[in-house]
This record gives C-alpha cells, sequence and structure tokens, in this order.
C-alpha cells in the first residue's frame, strides 16, 4: 500500500499540472474538482487493497514450517 500511496500522490501532482497545461489548448476544460479526485484515489486505494487481500490470505494459511522447507 506504500506504492499506492505514492502513486497516488504522484498522480494527482500530475494530473493538477496537466490540467493546468491542457485549460488552455482545450475548451470547456477546468481544473478537477475534489470530490472527482477524491472518487479516483478511493477507487485506486480499492483495487490495490483487494489485489493485496488474495495473495496475504493464501500466505496465512500456509504452515510456515513447511514453507521453510519448501525453500
Amino acid at each position: 500500500m506504500v506504492i499506492t500511496a505514492a502513486g497516488v500522490v504522484l498522480g494527482l501532482a500530475g494530473a493538477a499540472a496537466l490540467t493546468r497545461y491542457l485549460e488552455g489548448l482545450l475548451f470547456g476544460v477546468t481544473p478537477p474538482d475534489a470530490a472527482t479526485c477524491a472518487a479516483v484515489v478511493a477507487l485506486v486505494a480499492a483495487v490495490a487493497a483487494a489485489a493485496a487481500l488474495v495473495p496475504a490470505c493464501r500466505a496465512s494459511r500456509v504452515d510456515p514450517l513447511t514453507a521453510i522447507r519448501y525453500e
């Protein structure tokens, strides 16, 4: 989730910078509102948590001694 947080921070900064640039090139483009940014951040965090949950649940079912012996 640390990588997700870093990606969200960089993505929000990049979106803010590019929106200001595109605002001058395209008609009717406005800076992103807070509700849209919050929804995107929540969606990205939920997908990252769901993607990390499956391997974590699978790993929690493995006996530690069996895992050590396998390696």
